[in-house]
């Protein structure tokens, strides 16, 4: 039982470290969004998140912080979008967006 233990931390820890090292960075992009927002921008401050085909799209009226961790809480990615779309490219899973003061759950 504590090798199987053993064997399953070591195989979680390889796993972590590969989303850790894996170059995840926000584009910006002009192309109009389609489909509903998963937050309402009257009660945001004007941001949007959306979600597409594996991509994660945020589109603000302000210069906002973004972090984006795993469901286990792993940091992902942060950055300090600009005005406008931005959309970041992730595989497969939940993440939790956090914009400002405003999270929000993602399922990609």
């Amino acid at each position: 039982m504590r090798r199987l233990l053993l064997i399953f931390t070591m195989m979680l820890a390889m796993a972590t470290s590969v989303i850790a090292s894996a170059k995840v960075q926000w584009r910006e992009t002009s192309g109009e969004v389609q489909g509903k927002s998963l937050t309402d921008p009257k009660l945001t401050e004007g941001v949007e998140i959306f979600q597409r085909n594996g991509t994660i799209i945020i589109r603000t009226q302000r210069t906002v912080h973004v972090k984006v961790f795993t469901i286990l809480g792993q940091l992902v990615s942060q950055a300090n979008l600009s005005p406008g779309t931005a959309e970041l490219k992730l595989s497969r899973g939940i993440y939790m967006v956090k914009v400002g003061n405003i999270t929000q759950k993602v399922a990609l």
